[in-house]
């Protein structure tokens, strides 16, 4: 994947819309991650007062609200940027292979409760559907990203705490919604089947990786059981 440096944000969102998908971290392939394609400074750094600065990581909210890109963990359960020219296809074929839920199922009961509340922040989410207890929380992440990888949650944006001097901190929560309610529903329809979808997904990343291997290309495009 050919590319200049980048430095900024503005940079990072221009190549993203060239390239159509991203991974944020290693994917696995050499060069192809936003980690690994920014600058030295724009990656993660421990400073001396044992604080850490990473503007690639304070660069994601931005991108997903103001450069109107679709993230979520969408690529072998980690997570990453697709750009809304291709998130159509990409949405259908997933979609062929995951469909809705089950109504009963603890899936179904996640969707239900962000369609009632819009978006929520991914601890109130749990909360709310009553994972709880001691070591609920893998288990129900586990959920949330089977349901980012079949298109049906994804990042609306990133909320931080916030300390006594009004100063943002930590790592953040994810802002989870539905693509249907963040979008609409025009920008998950597509006028190809999936097998169609597939085929357009399969050659586009064997053109812009042409040094990854099927297997690789694989776990981009398909979802891994």
């Amino acid at each position: 994947m050919k590319h200049q440096e980048i430095y900024n944000c503005s940079q990072l969102m221009e190549l993203i819309e060239q390239v159509g998908f991203l991974p944020l971290l290693s994917s696995g392939i050499p060069g192809y991650s936003a980690e690994e394609v920014v600058s030295a400074e724009c990656r993660y750094v421990l400073l001396p007062d044992g604080g850490w600065d990473w503007p690639l990581w304070k660069w994601k909210g931005e991108i997903v609200t103001e450069g109107h890109f679709v993230y979520g963990k969408f690529f072998d359960k980690k997570a990453g940027f697709v750009s809304r020219a291709w998130w159509p296809d990409f949405y259908n074929y997933r979609r062929s292979i995951y469909p809705l839920p089950e109504v009963g199922s603890i899936e179904e009961a996640i969707l239900h409760t962000l369609y009632e509340n819009g978006s929520m922040i991914t601890r109130d989410l749990r909360s709310a559907c009553g994972f709880t207890g001691q070591g609920m929380r893998g288990k129900f992440d586990g959920y949330v990203t089977r349901l980012q990888m079949g298109c049906h949650v994804v990042t609306e944006d990133f909320v931080y705490p916030v300390d006594k001097h009004g100063h943002e901190y930590g790592w953040g929560w994810s802002l989870l919604s539905t693509p249907e309610q963040l979008y609409g529903k025009e920008l998950c329809q597509c006028q190809r089947t999936p097998a169609e979808s597939f085929e357009r997904l399969y050659a586009h990343f064997t053109k812009l990786l042409p040094h990854a291997s099927e297997k690789q290309i694989l776990r981009l495009v398909k979802i891994k059981n």
